[in-house]
């Protein structure tokens, strides 16, 4: 599975942005994706995830009210709006997916994912 992500740029504070992954290769075998962050110094923080098949979705607490996961399934790709923007979401952001969902919490280590995008940088001016 490869994963490509775009979207990302310069907004200021108040703005929004949509980031997209695109999913190639074995796409039927992926559960579930996610986006992850990591800012400079910062280890990488989980952001949303989204379950493949049912669209069900799961926010870290800065993220609710603000960000929109969501997937299309016939494009295998995954989007992240962003709304309300705050200096505070300056990072680059990356794209995951895994294969195998074990039930209870959803995953927030970035261990939990078996597939990576390469990044993309969003900075946020205040």
């Amino acid at each position: 599975v490869q994963l490509q992500a775009s979207g990302g740029g310069v907004v200021q504070a108040g703005g929004s942005l949509r980031l997209s992954c695109a999913a190639s290769g074995r796409t039927g075998s992926i559960a579930y994706m996610g986006w992850f962050r990591q800012a400079p110094g910062k280890e990488r923080e989980f952001v949303a995830g989204v379950m493949k098949s049912s669209g069900k979705s799961y926010y870290i607490d800065s993220a609710k009210g603000r960000f929109t996961i969501s997937r299309d399934v016939a494009k295998n790709t995954v989007y992240l709006q962003m709304n309300s923007l705050k200096p505070d979401d300056t990072a680059v952001y990356y794209c995951a997916a895994d294969r195998t969902w074990y039930g209870g919490n959803w995953p927030s280590n970035p261990r939990q994912y078996d597939y990576w995008g390469q990044g993309t940088q969003v900075t946020v001016s205040s």
